[in-house]
């Protein structure tokens, strides 16, 4: 119940702010529109469908390419993690590529697939494929020696050595990179909706940018951050739950 009156009361604040800053500033509303305004445009572009058609197209993006980065990047980085000299020849190609920003690969991604969901739906998987692959690989890389010995003992198939005690023992740090990954992926995704669709909230925003409407900007800009606040607190929640179930919680 605190944790609903302090998130309430941090909104309000923020509402508040944000409406002092206009009357202080002296603002033209077609430069920072009141509240109110922002509200009164979130309301026209839910009520056309085009909020909804905006938010369907990018949760359809979204849900594949972070699927496809998480499976992925748990998968690979098992591999790697458990081959010793696997991980010495990939890390440091690996660690040289990781840096750059996904969207620097827009040029080369439309040239190679075109422009639609898949530049888009590829931007997403680069932006949460590293930090899985690069966090699960370090994780396997580091997990106690003991661990494996007493498997190897007891005549535990390489399999279930995997899925029964290298996974539960690195899970947390797997959870963390999911947050990281989730982050990373929704703002990217918004940077390949401006760039390569016709569809999305990332081209809501160019669209009403080039509309001079700047109130369904930043009404666009409320629902992205809604929406990221709410897909972490799922991942959270989904993250508990599997605590749960291997008994670290």
């Amino acid at each position: 119940m605190k944790t609903v009156l302090y998130t309430i009361a941090s909104f309000a604040l923020a509402i508040a702010l944000w409406q002092l800053a206009i009357i202080v500033g002296n603002f033209d509303e077609a430069l920072l529109p009141s509240p109110l305004k922002v509200v009164q445009a979130l309301a026209e572009i839910a009520s056309n469908g085009v909020l909804m058609d905006g938010i369907a197209s990018s949760m359809y993006r979204f849900v594949i390419g972070y699927l496809i980065s998480v499976v992925l990047g748990v998968a690979v980085g098992l591999l790697i993690g458990n081959v010793n000299i696997l991980f010495r020849l990939v890390n440091p190609v690996v660690q040289m590529i990781r840096p750059i920003a996904p969207v620097a690969w827009m040029p080369i991604i439309v040239l190679l697939i075109g422009i639609g969901d898949a530049p888009a739906i590829a931007i997403i998987f680069l932006a949460g494929f590293f930090p899985v692959m690069l966090t699960t690989a370090s994780a396997t890389h580091k997990v106690d020696e003991i661990y494996l010995k007493v498997a190897r003992n007891y005549g535990i198939s390489r399999t279930r050595t995997v899925f029964q005690i290298i996974l539960p023992a690195i899970f947390p740090q797997i959870a963390n990179s999911l947050h990281i990954a989730l982050g990373t992926s929704w703002i990217f995704l918004v940077s390949g909706e401006m760039v390569g669709t016709q569809s999305g909230l990332g081209y809501m925003i160019i669209d009403a940018r080039n509309n001079l409407r700047t109130d369904i900007l930043l009404a666009t800009m409320l629902v992205i951050g809604v929406i990221g606040f709410v897909l972490d607190i799922l991942i959270g929640r989904f993250e508990l739950s599997v605590l749960r179930l291997w008994g670290r919680k």
